[in-house]
């Protein structure tokens, strides 16, 4: 077996074995998340782990950072915070799918790649900006309505949370760009993280809301729509 397929294994068992003790995955979530990972390193290589691994630190930090402040201020639920299978598929599913088709498809592998980056970056841009915008937030507005709004409701953004969900995409762009070393690719997947995370917010405020589909399918189809919009700029 290649070396690197052992450090990957190594990788890809202590992120299971961790998240698990950790309690941020249940054990099958945890075992869902390492064929996730499988998949994104097939088609994106070291680089895709590493994208995958940033946006899965990045987000449980910021879901745990002033964890009581938010349950204190009601901004969250008092409810265990152990991801499920359906969660890591909402949030990773659309980058494991590139991955898959990066490597069945060999010819257009930079574009599903490219593709996967805006994915992930979407996905951490929508944790970020969730998460700490309700902590930095100075204020809160429904993005339909742009009235002021209750912190941590469905469709509700701010200006701080925005900004720093798109620092978290320019994170998951730095690392594709230092992978591949496409450097014109860093605004194009800043712009797709961002209207990802902006996408999420208006299905928040409309279809979520309303009761029609849950966060789950919100979560992918904002990565999704990423995705797509990366495809249109490249």
């Amino acid at each position: 077996m290649p070396f690197k397929y052992v450090v990957l294994c190594l990788i890809v068992l202590s992120g299971m074995v961790f998240a698990i003790r950790t309690h941020k995955l249940t054990p099958w979530a945890a075992f869902v998340g390492g064929i996730v990972g499988l998949a994104v390193f097939i088609g994106a290589g070291f680089t895709g782990v590493s994208m995958l691994t940033a946006f899965f630190m990045m987000g449980s930090a910021a879901t745990m950072w002033q964890k009581s402040l938010k349950e204190d201020m009601k901004l969250v639920e008092r409810a265990d915070a152990t991801r499920r299978t359906s969660q890591v598929l909402a949030n990773a599913g659309v980058a494991a799918l590139m991955g898959v088709l990066a490597y069945a498809l060999p010819a257009h592998a930079s574009v599903f790649q490219l593709m996967m980056a805006g994915a992930l970056a979407s996905a951490t841009s929508d944790t970020l900006s969730s998460e700490l915008g309700m902590v930095y937030g100075s204020g809160a507005y429904n993005i339909l309505t742009f009235k002021r709004d209750k912190k941590g409701m469905d469709g509700v953004v701010s200006v701080e949370g925005t900004l720093i969900g798109a620092w978290g995409g320019a994170i998951i762009a730095t690392i594709y760009v230092i992978g591949f070393g496409n450097n014109y690719a860093l605004v194009t997947i800043i712009v797709a993280a961002t209207v990802g995370n902006l996408a999420d917010s208006v299905l928040g405020a409309t279809l979520e809301r309303k009761g029609i589909i849950g966060n789950n399918i919100v979560n992918f189809l904002s990565t999704g729509a990423a995705s797509l919009i990366v495809l249109l700029l490249n």
